[in-house]
């Protein structure tokens, strides 16, 4: 009798520590898409260890960051956050600056322009800010349509920032030269021009209050420039990595949303509507002619798009992982601030891929 409680004891323990974990229950992660609520701080969250990510990895990616200047970053996997992190004294609540990374913000507005009747990107920009708007030839000006804006083949000289009639001069045939420059700032004008309002009104009614951004345009003298919090720029990241839907709602048309980040012209095969492309063949760069063999951004997947800006301002979204990158911060090197060649993010998805494959 004894030796039959022994064994019936021995065996309660045996099932006692199998029934127990001492990491407990193991999280799965919910594979359905998740919008966070408008008009609310709240924001579901996922754990790196419910997605078997390399956990350890994680403080050497914190690192890189941190060293290289950045102010926040996420990640969003289905929508839901898997790392928020702020450095260098920066918090959730202050805006910062976006940079070129916004010209995505002015694509958008000017598809949801045109899905509204006030815009074909086909049609002449002069059909909407009149002739004589740039300093060429009327029969050169009028071969600069919408879709060239988008796609940076007007042909107007690059090297002049600042966008007055005087420096919209003529430096090749609309649609026969790639040249990154100022002049996209003209869509907003096309898209104040065609609604009868102000473009930051149109943008702020149509898009940013749909999808419960914050933010605000810095118009100075050269720039005009979209500053937000991080999560703001996450949420619009997540609308691009659905195809311009939030929660059931088509706020971007979704064909409009695909030309946005398909090759626009083959001049530059990684570049779209204002967005850039990986997984090409080469890309062109800012303030270059260059053209360079390869993806744009090696170790990141080559279905990723990104709207990139200035001092490494970035949002990455990857539809083969459901996942949406954000990066804000001061320029990774202020030595060597050259677009995409400087190597930063390239290194920067080393030490992604280190965490999450």
């Amino acid at each position: 009798m004894k030796y039959t409680y022994l064994v019936l004891a021995m065996m309660l323990i045996v099932v006692a520590s199998c029934s127990k974990s001492d990491d407990g229950p193991i999280e799965k992660p919910d594979p359905t898409m998740y919008f966070p609520p408008i008009g609310s701080d709240t924001w579901e969250s996922i754990s790196p260890n419910s997605l078997g990510w390399n956990v350890d990895n994680i403080e050497a990616l914190n690192d890189f960051l941190s060293q290289n200047n950045s102010k926040s970053f996420m990640i969003l996997v289905n929508g839901r956050i898997v790392m928020e992190e702020y450095y260098n004294g920066h918090t959730a609540q202050e805006p910062w600056e976006w940079n070129s990374a916004g010209k995505t913000l002015v694509s958008a507005t000017t598809g949801i322009a045109q899905q509204n009747g006030l815009v074909d990107i086909e049609n002449k920009v002069s059909d909407y800010l009149g002739t004589d708007w740039t300093n060429m030839d009327l029969e050169k000006e009028n071969l600069i349509t919408v879709r060239n804006l988008l796609t940076m083949t007007s042909g107007i000289d690059d090297t002049k920032q600042l966008v007055i009639k005087s420096n919209l001069t003529y430096v090749a045939d609309a649609g026969t030269r790639w040249a990154y420059g100022n002049v996209f700032q003209k869509l907003m004008d096309v898209v104040a021009a065609s609604s009868s309002t102000d473009f930051e009104s149109y943008f702020n009614a149509n898009l940013k209050s749909k999808i419960g951004m914050d933010g605000y345009w810095n118009e100075g003298t050269i720039f005009t420039i979209f500053h937000s919090t991080t999560r703001s720029m996450a949420r619009f990241g997540l609308l691009g990595l659905n195809k311009g839907t939030w929660d059931g709602e088509q706020i971007i048309d979704e064909s409009f949303f695909t030309e946005c980040v398909t090759t626009s012209q083959s001049i530059n095969p990684s570049y779209g509507y204002l967005w850039w492309l990986n997984g090409k063949s080469q890309f062109m760069v800012p303030s270059e002619q260059t053209v360079y063999p390869g993806s744009l951004v090696p170790n990141a997947p080559a279905d990723m798009v990104a709207a990139m800006g200035a001092k490494d301002q970035r949002i990455y979204v990857v539809p083969s992982k459901n996942m949406v990158v954000i990066r804000m911060g001061d320029a990774s090197d202020p030595q060597n601030p050259n677009f995409a060649v400087s190597g930063f993010d390239n290194t920067l998805w080393e030490k992604i891929n280190a965490v999450i494959n």
